[in-house]
C-alpha cells in the first residue's frame, strides 16, 4: 500500500472579527433594518461564536446501529437526507409503485427574475411532460431556474472531496449545510431523493458558452457522490482525509448508487455548442451507469440558428420538427422504462465486470 500522504500549504482563509462582522451585516443594508441595530449586534455575536468555533453541524446525534462507528456523532440534516434517499429507493424498487420520471429544466431563464420571460427550455419541458403524463407516469419536475428566482435557494459548489479520496465523498453529500460558514438552504438534500426515486431522468437544457448553464452544472458536480460515494461517514469519522485515503488504498468498490435508471437528453442552442453539451451530458450519465434510451432520446439542435435572440420564441413556434424531436425523446424514454419494468429490457453488458470501476 502507498504511504498515506495528505498535502497542505494553501494560505489561510479565516476572517478577522471585523471582517466577519462587516460581511455578515452586508445582508442587512436595507433601511428597514436600521431600528434593529441592537438586535443585530446580538445576532452577530452568536454568528461569530459559531464561525470562530467552526460549528458546522450544531444539531447531531449518535450514528447508531448499521454504521462502522455507532458512537460517532452525525449531523441530523445528513441523517434525514439519508432516510429520504432510503425511502425513495424502496419506492423505486417496489413493482407495485407507479413509474416515475424526473424531468429537469436546466435553464436559469425565468419571467420571475431579470430576463422577464420564460425560457424556450421550459416550453420544451412542458412538451415532454405531456408525453409522460399521457403514458401514465408520475412526473417530478425539477425546475433549476428556481435557484435564481426563489429566495435563498442554493446548490452550493462541490468541494471536490473525491479528489482527496473517494471514501471522503459521502453519499449523500455531508459537506452541507455548514452553519458556521453560512452555507445553508442547500437544495441537494431534496434533489437526491428525486434522482433515486426516478425510473427515468430527462434533462432539457440550453447551451451557455459551449457548456451547460451554471444552474445545471452545480447539480451535476454535486451528484459525484452518487458515483462511488461512501454511504458511511463514520468510517472516515467525518472528513478525516488520512482515514479516507487508507480506506481507498485498501480497496474501494465505487458503488453506483443510480445504476440502471434510463435517461434522455435534449440540448438546444442558437449558434454553437449543442452537440458538445448533449455529448457531455450523455457521457456523464453513462459514466454513472445510467442507460441511454436509444439515439432517439439523445437530441441536439438549434432553434432560430443565428437569428436575433429577440425572436427566438417565435423561432420555436415555427420549428415543429424540434418540438417533435423533444416529444420523441420523451416517448423513447417511456418505452425503455416500460421494457425494463416488464423484465424484457436486457443490457448486453449486464454480466460484464468493469475492469476500471472508478
Amino acid at each position: 500500500m502507498a504511504d498515506i500522504d495528505v498535502r497542505k500549504g494553501m494560505p489561510p482563509v479565516k476572517l478577522s472579527r471585523a471582517d466577519f462582522e462587516r460581511r455578515f451585516l452586508d445582508q442587512f443594508v436595507d433601511p428597514a433594518f436600521a431600528p434593529l441595530q441592537h438586535e443585530l449586534s446580538a445576532i452577530v455575536e452568536a454568528a461569530w461564536d459559531a464561525y470562530d468555533h467552526s460549528r458546522k453541524s450544531p444539531l447531531i446525534r449518535k450514528a447508531g446501529p448499521g454504521f462502522s462507528d455507532p458512537d460517532y456523532d452525525l449531523a441530523i440534516d445528513w441523517l434525514n437526507a439519508r432516510a429520504a434517499i432510503a425511502a425513495a429507493q424502496a419506492r423505486h424498487d417496489d413493482p407495485n409503485e407507479a413509474m416515475r420520471i424526473l424531468l429537469i429544466n436546466g435553464s436559469p431563464r425565468s419571467e420571475h427574475t431579470c430576463p422577464g420571460e420564460m425560457s424556450k427550455t421550459w416550453r420544451l419541458v412542458e412538451l415532454a411532460r405531456s408525453v409522460f403524463v399521457q403514458e401514465g407516469f408520475i412526473v417530478d419536475l425539477l425546475d433549476l431556474s428556481r435557484q435564481v428566482s426563489e429566495y435563498d435557494k442554493h446548490i452550493h459548489p462541490c468541494k471536490a472531496c473525491v479528489s482527496t479520496a473517494m471514501p471522503l465523498c459521502h453519499w449523500p453529500c455531508s459537506c452541507y449545510p455548514n452553519y458556521s460558514l453560512g452555507q445553508t438552504n442547500d437544495w441537494m438534500n431534496e434533489i437526491y431523493p428525486l434522482w433515486v426515486g426516478a425510473h427515468g431522468i430527462m434533462i432539457v437544457t440550453p447551451v451557455h458558452w459551449y457548456q451547460t448553464p451554471t444552474t445545471l452544472k452545480a447539480m451535476i458536480d454535486r451528484l459525484v457522490c452518487a458515483d462511488g460515494g461512501n454511504p458511511d461517514p463514520t468510517s472516515t469519522h467525518g472528513k478525516r482525509a488520512a482515514e479516507a485515503k487508507a480506506i481507498e488504498l485498501a480497496g474501494w468498490d465505487y458503488p453506483k448508487h443510480l445504476e440502471g435508471r434510463h435517461f434522455a437528453v435534449v440540448a438546444h442552442g442558437d449558434a454553437v455548442g449543442a452537440e458538445g453539451v448533449r455529448r457531455s451530458l450523455c457521457d456523464w450519465l453513462t459514466d454513472m451507469s445510467l442507460v441511454g434510451a436509444t439515439r432517439t432520446a439523445e437530441v441536439d439542435g438549434y432553434i432560430g440558428y443565428m437569428e436575433p435572440y429577440a425572436t427566438s420564441h417565435q423561432a420555436l413556434d415555427h420549428d415543429e420538427a424540434f418540438q417533435q424531436q423533444t416529444q420523441n425523446a420523451a416517448q423513447a424514454l417511456a418505452n425503455a422504462i416500460r421494457l425494463a419494468r416488464a423484465g424484457t429490457y436486457q443490457r448486453p453488458d449486464d454480466d460484464i465486470e468493469d475492469a476500471r470501476p472508478k
